[in-house]
């Protein structure tokens, strides 16, 4: 998720009990269960991580956010290319450009308004205890990405397996999957959901910002490989948000943390780029975040309402590492739930045309998938319905709704649908967002497309 870092309430599930839950709950689905009997099966509370830890997204806490979640205590002192969707060790061969476009419209053609509006959401889940009442919401609600959530140490093929009971879900579209997109948060510190045997402790921002980026590039492919052997297909992560020194630790979501690669939008620009090109190396994607820049706000939008940033504008040098990593192909760029008084003041950057539609999508040209950070239990948008979130942030230009409450999830769909019966150009953005993720999806090798 964006700049959280929540705090969580502490149980480390192992992944051994979470894999008969996704695989009990699949085949009670087969046998044509009711949802009373999925829900008794496996059934766990909220995902959840150590006490003091953050997650990226979702995880029951009360502390800040953003993508990977803020922890309670301080810290002592380019596009990939995806894998097969059946086997994510393997990269696909690129189609022509007239292919993957024919392969995306037969994709989009063959889905009904509900799959399509579907595609249009990231539910969260737990890494380590899903729960099967989540995971059946999904399902019926046609998700078209998930996002591993709290914390896990049950290592890359322990979690391999329960991505693969998740993505069993994907729903079919004229006999073909429509690949799921799974993601988590593993940015390093304080922010990495999934740990154990073959996964690397990854340090904290900071750190990797005192390496060379040659350095950061060649270790950041080798956390990528990790992600992509456990079948995870996108990173939340690198941190693009500039924190000045001066600021310093009193920014909560992300100084706070040590979560920035540096002081300056030079360092920050050099090294998230490094990471995300360690990524795009291995094959894993990757999302710009969080956008137009958490590096100026006190609070932390995850824990906080009305955020504030009244020294961002436009034109801000601190927009740098995003324009960078722009131009240098990220599929993914998260918005942030703050205010930006000097570009758009009367809205939250998720809910504002000004940031997306202008900005981000105008401004600095960037073509690939606008996602949120939390809307679903974040306190900054808390003040809004479920229904005004998802409406508002699709209004607004963006694509993909990251909830980390599945719960939530039937109503935000509701409320999209009405409004696209109701607005042709609502409808029309729709749209344009189920084209531009099937295409991140084609690209990262999750549509079969011959």
């Amino acid at each position: 998720m964006p700049a959280r870092v929540r705090r969580t309430r502490g149980h480390r599930a192992a992944l051994r009990t979470a894999v008969p839950v996704v695989t009990l709950l699949l085949a009670a689905t087969a046998c044509g269960g009711t949802s009373a009997q999925v829900g008794a099966v496996g059934s766990t509370s909220a995902t959840g991580s150590p006490t003091g830890l953050p997650t990226a997204r979702g995880t029951q806490s009360t502390a800040p956010s953003s993508a990977g979640r803020t922890p309670a205590d301080p810290p002592a002192a380019a596009r990939s290319q995806g894998s097969t969707l059946g086997d994510h060790q393997s990269t696909p061969r690129a189609l022509p450009s007239a292919r993957a476009a024919q392969c995306v419209n037969d994709y989009y053609s063959g889905m009904t308004t509900a799959q399509r509006v579907g595609q249009l959401f990231m539910g969260g889940v737990s890494a380590a205890h899903p729960d099967a009442s989540q995971l059946r919401t999904l399902r019926d609600q046609h998700v078209g990405s998930v996002m591993l959530t709290g914390r896990s140490n049950a290592g890359t093929a322990a979690t391999r397996k329960l991505v693969d009971g998740i993505r069993a879900q994907s729903d079919q579209v004229g006999g073909r999957r429509a690949g799921m997109v799974v993601a988590t948060d593993q940015e390093g510190g304080q922010v990495q959901v999934l740990s154990g045997p073959g996964f690397s402790a990854m340090p904290d921002g900071l750190t990797q910002g005192g390496w060379s980026t040659a350095t950061l590039r060649t270790r950041a492919s080798d956390w990528a490989k990790q992600l992509k052997a456990a079948g995870v297909d996108l990173n939340l992560a690198p941190i693009a948000d500039v924190v000045p020194a001066s600021l310093g630790t009193r920014n909560r979501p992300i100084g706070y943390f040590h979560r920035e690669y540096g002081h300056t939008p030079a360092a920050v620009t050099s090294h998230s780029g490094a990471f995300a090109a360690g990524f795009a190396q291995s094959g894993v994607m990757t999302t710009l975040k969080h956008f137009p820049g958490l590096g100026q706000v006190l609070g932390n939008t995850d824990t906080t309402a009305n955020v504030v940033d009244s020294v961002t504008t436009a034109k801000s040098a601190s927009l740098e590492p995003f324009r960078a990593g722009i131009q240098a192909g990220s599929p993914f760029v998260m918005i942030s739930s703050a205010v930006y008084t000097k570009i758009d003041a009367k809205h939250l950057a998720a809910f504002s045309p000004a940031v997306i539609g202008q900005l981000l999508r105008h401004d600095l040209n960037f073509k690939g998938v606008v996602i949120s950070d939390d809307l679903g239990d974040a306190v900054a948008v808390r003040s809004f319905t479920p229904a005004q979130r998802a409406v508002d942030f699709i209004a607004a230009g963006g694509d993909m709704v990251l909830t980390i409450r599945p719960s939530i999830v039937p109503e935000m769909t509701r409320a999209v649908q009405s409004r696209m019966k109701q607005d042709a150009s609502f409808r029309d953005k729709v749209d344009a967002s189920v084209h531009r993720i099937l295409d991140a999806k084609h690209k990262a090798g999750l549509l079969d497309c011959g």
